[in-house]
């Protein structure tokens, strides 16, 4: 595969935009960094200071530019400014390919679009959403949807070309899941029991304390596992505004829940659940529903985004926003054991049909080669 530009044998000169992004996003853009670098491209992220701190992009052999989350004019000036030299601008989610097209405006260097979720909102707002995304879809040259759904409404919004993206689950080492090898090696036993969960199920969940993660419904649903003998332990792990919320909640319903915090050993605490939970959450490609069937770990998740584009039938799923629902269908696979190990088999076939960083990075470049490559001449 080509690393090289249009421009005689020179290097090709990318910038990935994110706009600081959800964590399946992110971890993408620097495990995308990584195989580009090792491919001899030049990557630039323009990324929020955040994201650079918690995924190290530079460490991985890219630039980053400084560029906040905001499309005032200041930070539109400053992704002009790094965009100046690049063969193509890659901008991942709405919001930063918004700021890529006002960036951009003007100038012929090709913008490629990766949807890996869809936006939603109400009211107003709704509208304006619809208006950025027929915007980007129509400026881009290229729109990357992680899932069938979205390339589908890339076409319906007026995309030219619009394809389904490749995009695996990054290896350890990224802020999604910095993995010790130690944590790695730590036996089930010591995690579950400094969890508290020896001789009790435990059930994990992952990702920032937002309210679009569902953990109100998971909340509610914990009440029907309370009735359990012995009662299940509920861990999240992650942090994010609706914390204190949260913790009064568990406290005052006294729920068998805890809230774990930001965790660098994810891995090692979800290879020693029993069950893994998604509650919500609007991921196109959610990182924990990937990491739960890589490590054999049953998935009861409710039916939103891209979820069941994801895991085919290798996962409980349930209504969205049905807490009720939801906790039955936890109570019920805690009770079939035949069913139980049945889907862990499942996950791992499943698991074993995704793309791997390579075929990821490939598949990103060969776009990239197409846009950049000079046409033969006839």
């Amino acid at each position: 595969m080509s690393s090289h530009s249009a421009h005689g044998q020179s290097p090709l000169r990318t910038v990935q935009v994110l706009g600081g992004g959800n964590a399946g996003s992110s971890a993408h853009v620097r495990s995308l960094a990584a195989g580009l670098v090792a491919r001899g491209v030049r990557v630039t992220v323009c990324a929020p200071s955040e994201a650079e701190h918690l995924y190290d992009f530079t460490g991985v052999g890219a630039a980053h530019v400084h560029v906040p989350r905001s499309s005032d004019p200041g930070s539109v000036a400053a992704l002009r400014a790094a965009c100046a030299d690049a063969d193509v601008v890659h901008a991942h989610g709405l919001h930063a390919s918004f700021r890529a097209v006002l960036a951009l405006g003007g100038r012929h260097t090709p913008l490629v679009v990766t949807w890996h979720s869809r936006a939603r909102a109400e009211g107003a707002r709704a509208h304006l959403l619809r208006l950025l995304e027929r915007r980007v879809a129509k400026a881009a040259a290229v729109v990357l949807g992680t899932t069938s759904d979205l390339v589908d409404r890339a076409r319906r919004t007026g995309a030219r070309d619009a394809r389904l993206a490749g995009v695996a689950l990054p290896g350890p080492g990224t802020a999604e899941e910095p993995e010790e090898p130690e944590d790695a090696e730590r036996p089930h036993s010591k995690v579950r029991a400094e969890l508290g969960a020896i001789g009790r199920p435990l059930l994990m969940a992952v990702g920032s304390l937002d309210r679009h993660r569902g953990y109100d419904l998971l909340l509610d649903a914990t009440h029907a596992w309370c009735r359990l003998d012995p009662v299940p332990l509920v861990v999240i792990a992650g942090e994010g505004p609706l914390r204190p919320a949260l913790q009064r909640r568990i406290e005052d319903e006294e729920l068998p829940v805890a809230l774990l915090g930001r965790r660098d050993d994810v891995g090692a605490l979800l290879a020693a659940a029993d069950l893994a939970l998604l509650p919500g959450g609007e991921e196109a490609r959610s990182v924990l529903a990937q990491e739960a069937l890589h490590a054999r770990v049953p998935l009861v998740a409710a039916q939103a985004g891209g979820i069941r584009e994801l895991v085919g039938e290798a996962a409980v799923l349930v209504p969205p926003d049905d807490a009720q629902a939801f906790a039955e269908a936890v109570v019920r696979l805690l009770d079939d054991p035949d069913r139980y190990e049945r889907l862990r088999d499942l996950g791992t076939r499943q698991a074993a049909t995704w793309p791997t960083e390579d075929e990821t990075v490939a598949q990103v470049l060969s776009v990239y080669d197409e846009l950049t490559q000079p046409l033969p001449m006839i």
